[in-house]
């Protein structure tokens, strides 16, 4: 029962996903801070009064329309941060692991033979049958003689 859940953690998109899901909350965070700090508030500073120009973000008394840049900032460097935790401490780990059970068996992602590859194989070898005619020189009478 183990073997089955360590075969089930090893499969590739089990470790592709969690890290997909990882860094996309990661992301968000980043896109929330840009909305929550940067746009709302340029938003509500030209909306506020009617008047636009650079004046709206010396408004004093107007917490609506503070920018903080700094929080942004701080979003974009835990997205960095985080990304690369998952980075060195499952991705980089699990190649290697990947790298190994490779090497064990004896095969390489190159050495691999597909679907693809066998198909072609199949067709090479149909088109060679067919040119060169019916199976052992046999005609269709049995004889083996070929009429001239």
């Amino acid at each position: 029962m183990l073997a089955g859940f360590r075969n089930f953690l090893m499969r590739g998109n089990v470790i592709d996903l969690a890290v997909g899901v990882v860094v996309g909350s990661a992301f968000t965070a980043i896109v929330t801070a840009f909305t929550d700090n940067l746009l709302e508030p340029l938003i509500a500073a030209i909306g506020g009064e009617g008047s636009i120009g650079l004046g709206f973000l010396l408004r004093k008394g107007n917490p609506e329309t503070f920018v903080n840049i700094g929080a942004v900032i701080t979003a974009a460097v835990n997205f960095l941060l985080i990304a690369a935790v998952v980075y060195f401490l499952i991705v980089v780990p699990m190649n290697k692991l990947e790298q190994l059970r490779q090497h064990r068996l004896g095969t390489t992602a190159e050495e691999e033979v597909t679907e693809a590859d066998l198909l072609t194989e199949i067709r090479d070898l149909l088109a060679e049958r067919t040119a060169a005619g019916p199976a052992g020189g046999a005609t269709a009478d049995g004889s083996g003689e070929r009429a001239e």
